[in-house]
């Protein structure tokens, strides 16, 4: 039945990989089924027989579907079925696809679908390596025109030796999360978040995933070989080079007229009636070419920027070739909020928003790998009208999924750890303006931010893009890169060639390539320009602004106060149903969290509140101490003394002899359920129970006098300030 069914196997860093076709997914163009160790990932590909009518682009979506049945899991949804992809398979689904994209003919129309199941996951195996890797089989024994095969690599940083796609013990210790794809000769993409990894090494690092590629490439292409189909012919959508030629010359001159400014807004004002002037003269003459015309007066601006750049060393906006645009950097714009700052690089401007919280607030992440909370969380939004458009707004789409996510790979290397700060922080970064690299603003901004709310971050990071032109012969002939590229350059140019860090090194890298690949030194290039780059913004702009984090939290802010008890006392901590608990933050107007391990993290925004908190906390999971003064409410009277409460669970009884300074006849006289009264412990007995005295409280803090006893009452305290649940702390 399955006559054409193939395996081909080969080993990726010592593990079995294996690429199977001709069993699944038959009435796809093709399907590759990529088994690594035991991580099964199904990968399809499909294309339309005819090109979609008037768009121009091509059109290719590429999707990463995690199955929770692949990890032996129900999903964590109500309907307890998989729904709109996690952040992690869309970041999944943009790696596989910067990679495949450019490979792809340009002037191709057909609509074309990757899709990569993952089935079943081996934590030693990713699943994400696996996908990429299957993906570009499929595509390369397709008919669909293609220029690949690719491969993907992790690479990792363990006790400062490089390793290829670290085992699920390894990630835990590495100091990188790198992955490299390639093809037979170039390096295609680069995503990388790391611990402050120095340039050079990480180069070393690129180098080591790109060697590995090769071979796997060359696995691919034996396939290939085999059983690869013929490509299919399609409809080009590129202009006649006739039409193109005659409005190039046309419009040509206004073209660079228009495009000569460094106000983007007065650009899009000057191109404008240029468009309308090309449409009124041509759109008769060349009918049925209307679509068209849009497209040669975008490549007529291409050939402008491209070669203003390449050959004339000139940018749009005037700037040198390594010039950074005018920089900004201010804090404290929003009044009631825990910290903000806004960074400014020319027309681009981030606004970032820093928020702390209990750690209760910590995201809970239901996805196939062992992560399951995270407690910093950097959210990007990128509106409309921060590019002048009228959209309106339907929540983040892929980009600013991924814009997001690389700002929180950047700073999450120097973010302190629980123990040193036991808060969930999230920052928001709102894009106001946009005239390119939002993503690298959004990381000074947020840098900023966190300063400004105190957080001890260990180091501040700031971001910085750098640009590439390749000549005619593509990435092996001549080519010039340029730092911080403006929406233009972006637009025009080959490489979006992010990176972000610190003095020390680099925390965070991506790489979005509209060619098939960089060679060593195009990479050597850029790491050598955005180092010089990112430092020159930390010292001249950033630390200028804040030099360190402040010392003190926003008084909007809660505070955080953490001690630790005994695991076994846990429960008696929480109570039955919660009850304890609760009534410990009802109280005390406050969060709190407990942990396994006995942890106990309490969050107020009054920190006597959460001085109180920690204090009825200690008092339940510890026996009260003999000598120490609470504050507690009665809560039962009997005839022979009060039952006063002195923290949640933690009961006592005062002695009708021990209610005040002079003879008591009744309990009633003296005190009523509710009543607030300072206690002094005398005793704890043999059973637990414990016995408790206002007399000697009333004596002892204020100085009250005993009756026919002058000389029993001490010299009167001053400034006594006790709460409820609360001990003298003296």
């Amino acid at each position: 039945m399955f006559e054409n069914f193939k395996v081909y196997e080969t080993t990726l860093a010592g593990r079995p990989l294996s690429l199977e076709t001709g069993k699944m997914a038959g009435l796809a163009n093709a399907a590759i089924m990529a088994r690594y160790g035991e991580t099964a990932v199904l990968c399809t590909v499909t294309a339309s027989a005819k090109p979609r009518e008037g768009v121009d682009f091509f059109p290719l979506s590429v999707d990463y579907e995690e199955k929770m049945y692949s990890v032996g899991r129900f999903p964590g949804s109500f309907q307890r079925r998989e729904g709109k992809a996690a952040d992690k398979a869309i970041l999944a689904s943009r790696c596989i696809d910067r990679p495949i994209r450019p490979l792809f003919p340009k002037d191709m129309r057909n609509d074309c679908s990757v899709v990569a199941t993952v089935m079943s996951v081996d934590p030693d195996c990713s699943p994400e390596i696996t996908a990429a890797i299957g993906v570009s089989a499929a595509i390369a024994i397709s008919d669909i025109p293609w220029d690949g095969p690719i491969s993907s690599v992790d690479v990792g940083l363990v006790d400062g030796e490089i390793v290829i796609n670290p085992t699920l013990e390894q990630r835990e210790k590495t100091e990188l999360k790198l992955t490299v794809s390639s093809t037979a000769d170039l390096v295609a993409m680069i995503e990388a978040g790391a611990n402050e990894i120095p340039d050079d090494k990480m180069f070393e690092c690129i180098m080591a995933g790109h060697e590995v590629n090769k071979e796997i490439v060359k696995f691919i292409n034996g396939i290939v070989e085999e059983i690869g189909k013929p490509k299919f012919e399609f409809e080009s959508n590129d202009p006649d080079p006739e039409i193109l030629a005659e409005i190039e010359a046309f419009c040509v001159e206004d073209v660079k007229k228009a495009l000569d400014t460094d106000d983007k807004n007065v650009r899009d004002e000057r191109l404008l009636p240029i468009y309308d002037a090309v449409h009124e003269k041509y759109d008769e003459q060349f009918e049925g070419q209307e679509g068209k015309i849009d497209e040669i007066l975008y490549l007529v601006q291409k050939h402008v920027v491209r070669n203003w750049l390449k050959n004339e060393k000139k940018r749009v906006d005037g700037r040198g070739i390594d010039e950074i645009r005018p920089l900004n950097a201010q804090i404290d714009l929003l009044p009631r909020v825990h910290g903000s700052g806004m960074f400014t690089r020319g027309q681009t401007q981030v606004l970032s928003i820093a928020t702390l919280s209990s750690l209760s607030d910590a995201q809970k992440l239901d996805g196939l790998d062992e992560e399951k909370e995270k407690r910093y969380i950097h959210h990007y939004n990128f509106p409309s009208y921060s590019v002048g458009e009228t959209k309106p707004s339907r929540g983040p789409g892929r980009r600013e999924i991924g814009h997001g996510a690389l700002a929180e790979r950047a700073l999450v290397p120097v973010i302190p750890s629980v123990e040193e700060f036991p808060y969930a922080i999230r920052v928001v970064s709102e894009v106001l303006s946009s005239n390119g690299s939002t993503s690298q603003g959004s990381i000074c901004g947020s840098t900023l931010a966190l300063m400004a709310a105190g957080v001890p971050i260990k180091a501040p990071v700031a971001g910085i893009s750098c640009g590439l032109i390749t000549g005619d012969e593509g990435v092996y002939g001549d080519f010039m890169t340029m730092v911080d590229i403006q929406g233009l350059e972006d637009f025009y140019g080959d490489m979006d060639f992010k990176v972000a860090g610190t003095h020390k090194g680099i925390t965070a890298i991506q790489m979005d390539l509209k060619v098939h690949g960089l060679t060593p030194e195009i990479i050597k290039e850029a790491f050598e320009k955005t180092r010089k780059a990112r430092l020159y913004i930390l010292d001249e702009v950033m630390l200028k602004v804040i030099p360190e984090p402040r010392a003190e939290l926003s008084k909007y802010a809660p505070k955080m106060l953490t001690t630790k008890i005994n695991p076994e006392k846990i429960g008696d901590v929480i109570g039955k149903q919660g009850k304890v608990i609760q009534k410990i933050c009802a109280e005390c107007n406050c969060k709190v969290d407990v942990n396994d391990e006995g942890n106990v993290f309490v969050s107020a925004i009054d920190l006597e509140d959460a001085q109180r908190a920690i204090f009825m906390i200690e008092t339940i999971a510890n026996d009260p101490e003999v000598g120490a003064i609470y504050k507690g409410v009665v809560t039962r009277l009997m005839n022979f003394g009060a039952f006063v409460e002195i923290a949640p669970g933690k009961e006592g009884l005062v002695h009708i002899s021990r209610l005040d300074v002079k003879r008591t006849d009744k309990v009633e006289d003296v005190v009523t359920v509710g009543d607030e009264i300072i206690v002094k412990v005398l005793e704890i007995d043999d059973q637990g129970r414990i016995n408790l005295s206002r007399r000697d409280a009333l004596i002892e803090v204020e100085g009250a006098v005993p009756e026919n006893d002058i000389e029993e009452a001490p010299q009167r305290r001053q400034g006594g300030n006790f709460r409820r649940g609360g001990r003298d702390r003296r």
